[in-house]
């Protein structure tokens, strides 16, 4: 069995536009390949990685604790950072997570986990606020917002000529 992650567009719709309901367990057949063209359940086992396949910074998306099982393929994107994704036979939806859950988990990774958290996914004002407080002391991070969250693109350019000096 393996515990992981996975998106949804709101609704619990995948991009195919099948609805799925929490606690059903659903099977696919066939051989089971990951990717585009793939076939299986694609889940993550970190909720933030999921966040590559769907526009959480322009819609509403609903992100599920699952539960798969059966065959599967693993796949690694080493070139962009990406592990532990998976195509499985099996798959049940555990729980839809809340928005709260979501950003108490965003607000417990470490930094490279964290960037690419804060560059993915919206987060509101207040929500913008906690980060920044959580990781007062990461300037990695703090840029990360700037450019990400408060549109400042410059950001890293000046972040760079500091390194230089």
């Amino acid at each position: 069995m393996f515990n992981g992650y996975k998106c949804f567009d709101k609704g619990l719709i995948n991009r195919y536009g099948i609805k799925y309901e929490v606690g059903k367990l659903y099977h696919c057949d066939g051989q089971i390949t990951f990717g585009n063209d793939g076939n299986g359940f694609h889940v993550c086992k970190r909720l933030e990685d999921t966040l590559r396949y769907f526009d959480a910074m322009n819609k509403e998306i609903d992100i599920a604790k699952v539960k798969c099982y059966g065959k599967y393929e693993e796949y690694e994107d080493d070139y962009n950072g990406y592990y532990d994704m998976f195509a499985y036979e099996y798959m049940e939806i555990e729980k839809v997570l809340t928005r709260e859950e979501i950003i108490d988990y965003g607000l417990k990774l470490y930094e490279f986990r964290a960037k690419r958290f804060i560059s993915l996914y919206k987060l509101t004002p207040e929500e913008i606020i906690l980060f920044k407080e959580k990781y007062q002391n990461n300037i990695d991070i703090l840029n990360t917002i700037a450019y990400y969250k408060e549109d400042n693109k410059d950001i890293y350019n000046h972040y760079i000529k500091s390194k230089k000096l």
